[in-house]
């Protein structure tokens, strides 16, 4: 099995979304109340809502490309763009 980043694991939240683990959930709560987890028909995305979170404060936080960071979190480079894409104006607009 292949070892990948995670929001489950709180020791990852610190250093790649810069907030304690009860201010990242706060965070999530947050979107999740404003609908940034629509159900959508087709297939569902491979990562939940928390993991999205964290790869998209992890790409703004550090200097990674997305075609670095993708695998870390055991996704393909184009998902990795799309959460990003569609996560990212949501938590833009968050305090």
């Amino acid at each position: 099995m292949v070892a990948v980043i995670t929001a489950s694991e709180p020791s990852w939240i610190a250093p790649f979304a810069g907030l304690s683990p009860r201010q990242f959930g706060k965070l999530v709560t947050a979107l999740w109340r404003e609908g940034a987890d629509p159900v959508h028909k087709g297939r569902p995305c491979s990562l939940p809502l928390e993991d999205r979170v964290l790869l998209v404060a992890a790409y703004w936080r550090t200097n990674l490309t997305l075609r670095q960071l993708a695998p870390l979190f055991g996704v393909s480079k184009s998902a990795a763009d799309r959460i990003v894409d569609h996560l990212g104006p949501a938590l833009a607009l968050q305090q």
